[in-house]
Formats: structure tokens, C-alpha cells, sequence
């Protein structure tokens, strides 16, 4: 489906900070997101990856309003979330945004047919009568569950249940549906349906969908893949239709954020032996990133404790603007400096 060009979601240097009490009555600071930037457009389906840790679902659950942001911005629909009161966060959950969770037991009632089910957060939002069945008809035969509509949650299989889940998300007629480990608990047959699902309500309802999972294999269903790693953006894999046919190849490429910091990833880091620092040129193709010259690990103890810990475990940050800064540097030093 064509996408709008104004953008649903954007957030901008997101930060999240928790703080853990601890059993000796201190407490520690996790900083789940430190500083990322993401761009959603308006009617897009992309798919969040990171290992457990990473912030995906701290990120998600901002997204839906179920937690605020320490520092930063999230925008979605020009709505500021961080800055709504809890009246304004509630009608944001209530009629904008639709929740998918891995344990479609979550969004159920057991004891209750699935028709049942799809018409209480109907009732509960105030419509009732022949509209409120037909509306949840409607939501049933959309995730093809109408012929199973009167048995209960406990005779459905899972994949059933999660389209069960899925209808009610979309009781409200939410803008934006979020889905958290969709598929985590089901064989991958039923949860290709799950994902072919998803992209149905896409193009039909023209929902922007954004779904977390630790499945990479996602990329062959959505239109982007974003990995999220230490709580930043790290890398984009977008589906490039090939020119001579309409098969479709993956392409992953790295992500600046905003002060136009580069994460490399760590393995790319011990491959070629970099710590803390690099060299940079400017080549006829872009910017080469290379280990320095010779041996400088005598400069690291000049360093504080601080920024001593090992770089290995850290994704290194290049500032995109520094190498025009550095060969400017060298052109004057190498022509005298400032006399």
C-alpha cells in the first residue's frame, strides 16, 4: 500500500531511565534507552529486533503509552506523549492505539466465546446493542475467526487465540497497532498466518503496525526492520525490490542518530582490532574507518577509571562531522598552522 509521506511516529534523543531498589535500601539506574531515534511513516509496517535487554519493549510500551519518557521526545500523531496529562494518556490508549501481546491469554477471558470477548471492550467503551454484534462480527470474519465465534478461548487453538487478541486490538479502530513477541509462542506455520494477518490489516485498514520481536526472520514480512542495540538504533534492513523482477532482496545498513553518532557493530570491532580509537579518510567512495597506526594503547592510561572499562563490550560511536573537522586540521598544519 502507499504510504502517506508525514511520518506517524517520531521520536527523537528517547531516553528511559529505571531505577532498581535494591534489598540493602540503595538503588541503581538502568538506562534502557539512551538517546534513539526512530521515524515511522504513516501507514507502515516495520518490524523492532534486539537481544532481551536491548529496549525494544521499553520502547514499545512508550509508543503505547504505558510508561513516559525520562528525557527526549515521543511523537505519535503530533501528539507529545511524554507531555499528555493522565486523562489525555487514557483517550490516547483508548481510541488511538491497539495492544497485541505474546500471551493472547492476556487480552482474554477464558470462560467467555470469542464473539464474547471481541464485544466486552466494545460494551466497555460505551456501545451497545445489534451495533456492538455487528461490530464484533465484523472484527471476527476480518481475522477469519467467524465460523468459530461462538466457542469459548479454552476450545480455540493458539493461533486462534492470537487472532482473537488481534480482533479485539482492533476494537477501537486504533491508528496504530503494537504488537509485542506476536508469534513467540507459536510453530512457524501459524505464525506466518499471524504475520500475513498483520499485513492484511495493513493494507486494508491502512493500520501502521509496529511489532517486537527476537525473530529476524521477521524482515521477509515486514517493509523495514529496525535493531535496536544498547538502547539505541543501530541498523535498518529494508526490502529493495530488484529492478529486472518483483522479488524482493534484503539490504541492512547502519543508522546515524541525530548528533550523527555511528554504531559499529561489535563484531566488525574485533575483527579488525579496534578499541577506542580509529583513523578516518575520505575516499572516492565515503569514509573509511580503519584501526590507527602504530601503537597507542601507552595514550589509554591517561584515562579515567570511567573509561577504562573494556570497549569490547560497547558499540563504538563515530561522529559523522569529525572527519571533515580533522582534514581541515591537517591541510592548515601542513601549511604552516595559523601563521
Amino acid at each position: 500500500m502507499l504510504m502517506n509521506s508525514e511520518p506517524l511516529i517520531i521520536c527523537e534523543n528517547l531516553v528511559k531511565i529505571y531505577r532498581l531498589d535494591q534489598d540493602n535500601g540503595a538503588s541503581i539506574e538502568v538506562q534502557a534507552l539512551q538517546g534513539l531515534d526512530i521515524t515511522v511513516a504513516d501507514g507502515e509496517m516495520i518490524g523492532i529486533v534486539g537481544a532481551s535487554g536491548s529496549g525494544k519493549s521499553t520502547l514499545l510500551n512508550i509508543l503505547g503509552g504505558l510508561d513516559r519518557p525520562t528525557g527526549g521526545h515521543a511523537l505519535v500523531g503530533r501528539q507529545d506523549l511524554g507531555n499528555l496529562n493522565e486523562r489525555a494518556l487514557d483517550e490516547y490508549r483508548l481510541h488511538k492505539v491497539g495492544f497485541v501481546w505474546q500471551q493472547a491469554t492476556r487480552n482474554l477471558i477464558p470462560y467467555l466465546t470469542a464473539l464474547e470477548n471481541v464485544e466486552l471492550p466494545l460494551t466497555l467503551s460505551g456501545q451497545v446493542g445489534k451495533s456492538n454484534s455487528e461490530r464484533a462480527l465484523e472484527l471476527l470474519e476480518l481475522v477469519g475467526l467467524r465460523e468459530r465465534m461462538n466457542h469459548r478461548i479454552e476450545e480455540l487453538s493458539g493461533g486462534e487465540q492470537q487472532r482473537v487478541a488481534v480482533a479485539i486490538a482492533l476494537a477501537n479502530r486504533p491508528k496504530l497497532l503494537l504488537a509485542d513477541e506476536p508469534t513467540g509462542e507459536l510453530d512457524t506455520a501459524t505464525a506466518k498466518s499471524i504475520y500475513d494477518l498483520f499485513r492484511v490489516l495493513n493494507k486494508q485498514l491502512g493500520l501502521t503496525i509496529v511489532i517486537v520481536s527476537h525473530d529476524l526472520g521477521i524482515a521477509q514480512y515486514v517493509d523495514r526492520v529496525v535493531a535496536v542495540r544498547d538502547g539505541k538504533l543501530a541498523s535498518e534492513t529494508l526490502r529493495v525490490q530488484k529492478s529486472d523482477s518483483e522479488e524482493h532482496h534484503l539490504v541492512e545498513l547502519a543508522v546515524l542518530d541525530s548528533a550523527g553518532r555511528l554504531q559499529i557493530p561489535r563484531e566488525y570491532l574485533e575483527q579488525f582490532h579496534i578499541k577506542r580509537r580509529v583513523q578516518m579518510e575520505i575516499t572516492d567512495e565515503g569514509i573509511l574507518i580503519r584501526p590507527p597506526e602504530g601503537n597507542h594503547h601507552s595514550h589509554d592510561h591517561s584515562l579515567s577509571s570511567s573509561e577504562q572499562e573494556p570497549v569490547e563490550d560497547e558499540a563504538l560511536q563515530v561522529p559523522s562531522g569529525w572527519s571533515k573537522i580533522w582534514q581541515s586540521f591537517k591541510s592548515r598544519f601542513a601549511r604552516g598552522g595559523n601563521k
